[in-house]
């Protein structure tokens, strides 16, 4: 293993051993802390080299990792970052003990320290810790990226992401940034009465989604079993149950394709509201995005992708017919369109037309997403999907063709789905059916037939609206972020070459 080490990586083994032989642990012991680098800043960053120097600050704690270093003969400077920041430190030969300051003197940027010490600003301005006591408590065995053009290689960021995050504060803010707004979509909802549960990732019977599942075996069971797509089904047991407000924030897996905006695992949070429609889940979405919006980042006019983003009350409403009727000219309201046109129509637009889309509403969609979507780019709610590609929607009292749900589109992305929530068992069964169908003609995504949750459907679930809202494309969106692998702290890849 040595053998393949660079000179750096020699050097620093050695100085590992020096440690050693000093009777210090190489890789560190406890060590308490009482502040953090935000704290010293937000308490003294405004205050002058001259008022400091008149009053003696508490003895502070911190440790952090050696970022920069310089200094020769009997003091230095340093910086080290621990998660809220970098700041500096001064130490001294007249102030340590020659041990610890032989331990300054020889110690490797990337190295972890524990220092004591009081508050100053240096002929410069810059807050300091000026340093009592030194506490070696980790050595790096290898250097960090050069600061300026180190890790510049986005696979290489998302690969070795602790580097990223040692190397790039754009990072850690994002991954900051995304654990409030977990926290914050959780206040929300808790605030209106909404459980936290938790329903199996490993599921019997592929349901509650369109998506290719990935597939592993029980072996005490001797049964295969599902990663799942989504967790509806077990969500919608527990309203049948008698909750009345559940989500949950569920590790959702699908074996599909790696872009920008998808990943094979990803974060999902679906709630179910009874007594609510697809209407209540509209207003929901609504007041949930603006309030994390608002509550995160303090505003609600946003940039993404370039676009200013308006995130503010009021979003559109669009019927997904009237949609492919404006930007495409087929009108799908026409009662006597049959298939055959509507597929003759899509053929002549140069799309094609899988096996397993045997009903107008495969037309109607597969236009949708072709033409309109990408057009969308201010928040905007299209509903009335049609009922071939909604097995799991109540159909829409106007024209049962269609059904009460819709989808959440912001700069030509989907960002939720949601309906009213389809709750007669006999009608559930009868679209259960018709995606097996569909499956024998092809569709490797369509959902399998739940005979356990008919049964619970016929025991009496009110009527209930559902909302399922991505959670890395929401933080994508808040935080302007290009690609779901910059939101994703560690994101599948191929194996290197």
């Amino acid at each position: 293993m040595t053998d393949n080490l660079t000179e750096q990586e020699r050097v620093r083994r050695e100085k590992m051993v020096q440690l050693e032989a000093l009777n210090i642990d190489p890789f560190g012991t406890r060590f308490d802390r009482n502040t953090s680098t935000k704290s010293l800043f937000d308490l003294y960053a405004l205050e002058t080299k001259e008022d400091l120097n008149k009053q003696q600050t508490p003895l502070f704690k911190l440790a952090g990792r050696m970022m920069t270093k310089r200094g020769k003969g009997k003091a230095g400077f340093a910086h080290i970052m621990d998660q809220t920041g970098q700041i500096q430190i001064y130490v001294r030969s007249d102030q340590l003990s020659s041990q610890e300051f032989e331990i300054f003197q020889k110690a490797d940027l990337g190295d972890i320290f524990g220092v004591h010490g009081y508050i100053m600003k240096t002929n410069m301005g810059e807050l300091t810790i000026k340093v009592t006591q030194l506490f070696h408590l980790t050595k790096a065995l290898r250097p960090l990226p050069e600061k300026y053009h180190g890790l510049k290689d986005k696979e290489e960021r998302y690969r070795r992401r602790y580097l990223d995050l040692i190397s790039n504060e754009e990072t850690k803010n994002t991954f900051i940034l995304r654990s409030k707004i977990i926290s914050a979509i959780r206040t929300f909802l808790s605030e209106r009465g909404f459980i936290e549960v938790d329903t199996p990732i490993l599921h019997p019977i592929l349901g509650g989604a369109n998506a290719r599942p990935f597939i592993t075996h029980h072996n005490a069971l001797d049964m295969p079993f599902y990663l799942r797509i989504a967790p509806e089904l077990y969500l919608k047991r527990l309203i049948v149950g008698g909750f009345e407000g559940v989500f949950e924030l569920a590790k959702t897996f699908r074996n599909e394709g790696i872009s920008i905006k998808h990943n094979p695992e990803f974060t999902m949070l679906e709630l179910y509201q009874a007594y609510g429609d697809m209407e209540t889940m509209m207003d929901l979405t609504q007041s949930m995005i603006t309030y994390v919006a608002e509550t995160i980042l303090e505003k609600t006019q946003i940039e993404f992708n370039g676009k200013i983003i308006d995130l503010s009350q009021g979003w559109s409403k669009r019927h997904m017919a009237d949609a492919v009727k404006e930007h495409v000219g087929i009108d799908f309201w026409r009662k006597d369109l049959s298939y055959e046109e509507a597929k003759a129509f899509a053929l002549s637009k140069g799309l094609v037309v899988p096996k397993h889309y045997n009903g107008i509403g495969h037309i109607l969609n597969l236009l949708f997403e072709s033409y309109v979507e990408d057009k969308i780019i201010q928040p905007t709610f299209v509903y009335g999907h049609p009922v071939e590609i909604s097995p799991l929607a109540k159909k829409s009292l106007k024209d049962p063709r269609f059904t009460d749900r819709f989808e959440l589109f912001i700069d030509g992305r989907e960002y939720g789905n949601a309906f009213s929530e389809l709750n007669n068992p006999i009608d559930q069964k009868e679209r259960f059916l018709a995606q097996l169908e569909e499956k024998s003609l092809g569709n490797a995504e369509a959902v399998e037939m739940d005979v356990d949750y008919v049964e619970a459907l016929e025991y009496g679930m009110p009527p209930t609206g559902g909302l399922g809202v991505g959670i890395d494309r929401l933080v994508m969106l808040l935080t302007n972020a290009t690609s779901i692998r910059d939101v994703i702290l560690f994101p599948h890849m191929r194996h290197r070459t």
